[in-house]
C-alpha cells in the first residue's frame, strides 16, 4: 500500500495527481489545499474515492505545512512514501512579461520576485524538511518537485525565452534546493528529484489580457523553434501520467537522485 503527499490539489494537475493515484483502492493519497471545503466538495463530486484524505495548508505557511505533516502521520501510522510538492504560482503580473519590462518598476518587480520564491521555493523545503521523518519511515522514500522547462538556463539562453523571469528564477532555485536536499540525504535511501510536467493546459489562456496574449504568442514560436514536432500544451492527465511514470521509475541507483528532468524522463521540456 503506498502512500502519497500532494500539495496545490484544488485544481489543474494537483487535482489530476489525486485522480491518478487515488485509482488504486489501497493506496493513501493526501491532498494539501488552502480551502479544504472546498477542495473536499470537488473531489466528492468529481472523483469520489474515500482513499483520498485532504488537509488544509497553505503552501507558503511553514507553521501549516508543519502542522499538516503531523496530520498526516496520524493517517498514515508515521509514515510516507511520496511527497510530490506541487503547489506554485506564476503572478499575473510577470508571467508574460520580460526582465527589462518588469525592471521599469523596480519595487514591484523586486517584491513579485519575492513573493513567487516564497511559494515555489521556500514553500517546497519547508515541505520537504517537515515530512522526511515520515518519508524516512515509508518503503519508497520519494520527494519530488514540480519545477519547469522554463527554468533551464541553456534553453533561456539559446532560444530567448525571456518571460516570466520570476517564476524561472524559483524554480531554478528550486532546483538548486532539490540537489541540496539530495547531496545530504541520498545516504539514506531518500530520493530527492525534480520533475517539469510539460507545458499544461489548466484553461488560463481563456483568461488573458491582451497583451498576455501577446507574450504567450511570443512564447509560442520560441517554443515551437526549441521542439518544431511540438504540437501545444498538453492536458493536465497526460501531463500526470507521463510524471507518475517517471517518478516511479527513478531511483539513486539510477543516477536520478538531486536531477532536473522533463516529463519524458529527459531534458526534453516539450
Amino acid at each position: 500500500m503506498a502512500s502519497y503527499v500532494v500539495t496545490g490539489v484544488n485544481r489543474g494537475i494537483g487535482f489530476e495527481f489525486l485522480r491518478q493515484l487515488s485509482e488504486n483502492p489501497s493506496s493513501t493519497v493526501i491532498g494539501l489545499s488552502r480551502n479544504k471545503k472546498a477542495t473536499e466538495e470537488k473531489v466528492k463530486a468529481e472523483i469520489g474515492r474515500s482513499n483520498i484524505h485532504i488537509l488544509e495548508a497553505d503552501a507558503s505557511d511553514g507553521a501549516a505545512l508543519k502542522k499538516a505533516a503531523a496530520d498526516a502521520s496520524k493517517i498514515t501510522g508515521g509514515k510516507i512514501d511520496y511527497v510530490i510538492a506541487n503547489a506554485a504560482v506564476a503572478s499575473e503580473w510577470s508571467e508574460y512579461r520580460n526582465i527589462g519590462t518588469l525592471g521599469e518598476e523596480p519595487e514591484r518587480f523586486e517584491k513579485d520576485i519575492l513573493d513567487t520564491i516564497k511559494i515555489n521555493t521556500i514553500g517546497p523545503i519547508h515541505l520537504f524538511n517537515f515530512f522526511l521523518p515520515l518519508l524516512r519511515n515509508g518503503s519508497a522514500k520519494k520527494a519530488i518537485a514540480i519545477s519547469t522547462g522554463m527554468a533551464d538556463a541553456e534553453m533561456i539562453s539559446k532560444f530567448g525565452v525571456d518571460i516570466s523571469p520570476s517564476y524561472a528564477i524559483s524554480k531554478g532555485a528550486l532546483n538548486v534546493a532539490v540537489a541540496k536536499f539530495d547531496a545530504q540525504f541520498r545516504k539514506e535511501g531518500i530520493l530527492f528529484l525534480a520533475v517539469s510536467p510539460g507545458l499544461v493546459d489548466t484553461g488560463k489562456a481563456a483568461t488573458l489580457t491582451d497583451e498576455q496574449k501577446v507574450g504567450l504568442g511570443q512564447m509560442v514560436a520560441k517554443f515551437s523553434e526549441y521542439a518544431p514536432n511540438w504540437t501545444g500544451a498538453i492536458t493536465p492527465e497526460v501531463s500526470v501520467n507521463a510524471v507518475v511514470k517517471v517518478i516511479n521509475e527513478a531511483s539513486i541507483e539510477n543516477g536520478s537522485g538531486g536531477a532536473y528532468i522533463s516529463h519524458w524522463g529527459n531534458k526534453q521540456w516539450l
